[in-house]
């Protein structure tokens, strides 16, 4: 898939002088995924890793847990009405057995680059069962150094956003650092779903002894996605909500905001952070 990016004429004025030259824009289409060809859910997404962001959502929704449960990802062909591909509509076929849950044949969901899970009746059925409880996941003790030197490092990792200014980022760390995975894409939900996806096709869930890196705010769909996918640590160089906070600390789910330089706030699952002086109250 080669279009990440496309190219618009645009004004440009700087001090005063006007000129006109082409622009590197993000691209954006709808994706439509089907489950065992059955509509699903539409997300406005980048093109590219189309297959690994249909399974990371499907994980989130838990009905995949492992490679064993996919059968093939495919691109629909005669996708439009005159018969064409557009590489904008993906079936996901799982392995014969897999149990689906039923919510997720039970609505169709368009999801904005800017919403993650919308389109959810209540809080009660987004709040699906986790297979890997955070709690039980291997200890894990981070450094608030180590934390505070991941924004950086995610950023000298965004390739496209160089090129056009207009894209979330996603990133997976070890538990010592080590960058394992970085997926862009205009919606935030999105890139993690890629993180996840490709983590679920080469067989790597639970991811338990990682940190997702989120570019922006954690909200609680990010929260969910993480808790079901077995991640511990979720850090995000913006503000959280009161929702992923409550997710995080039913869950045990540590839950790092405002990660910035050497500043940070921990809302939730401080045991993982190496804390060296007591908390004061403010």
């Amino acid at each position: 898939m080669g279009r990440v990016t496309e190219r618009r004429k645009v004004i440009r004025i700087r001090d005063g002088a006007v000129s006109t030259r082409p622009d590197t824009l993000v691209a954006e289409e709808p994706l439509e995924i089907r489950l065992n060809g059955r509509p699903l859910a539409i997300t406005m997404r980048t093109p590219g890793d189309d297959f690994a962001l249909a399974a990371g959502f499907l994980v989130s929704e838990g009905v995949l847990a492992a490679a064993s449960d996919l059968q093939n990802i495919v691109y629909c062909a005669g996708a439009t009405a005159d018969g064409s591909n557009t590489y904008n509509v993906v079936d996901v076929r799982t392995t014969p057995g897999v149990v689906i849950p039923d919510i997720t044949l039970e609505r169709n969901v368009y999801t904005t680059s800017s919403c993650g899970l919308c389109g959810k009746a209540s809080l009660d059925a987004v709040r699906t069962t986790a297979r890997w409880p955070i709690a039980d996941t291997p200890p894990v003790r981070l450094e608030p150094e180590l934390l505070a030197s991941l924004p950086d490092r995610l950023r000298a990792a965004q390739r496209v956003f160089d090129r056009t200014g207009g894209l979330h980022a996603a990133a997976l760390f070890s538990a010592d650092g080590e960058l394992l995975d970085v997926r862009e894409d205009v919606g935030r939900h999105n890139a993690v779903d890629k993180l996840v996806g490709r983590a679920v096709q080469s067989g790597g869930l639970p991811l338990s002894r990682t940190v997702l890196l989120v570019s922006g705010r954690a909200s609680f769909e990010l929260a969910q996605k993480a808790v079901m996918a077995g991640i511990p640590v979720l850090a995000a160089v913006s503000a959280p909500s009161s929702l992923a906070v409550d997710l995080a600390a039913e869950t045990g789910l540590t839950l790092v905001g405002f990660l910035r330089g050497s500043s940070m706030n921990v809302y939730a699952g401080e045991d993982r952070i190496a804390l060296r002086a007591a908390a004061t109250q403010g």
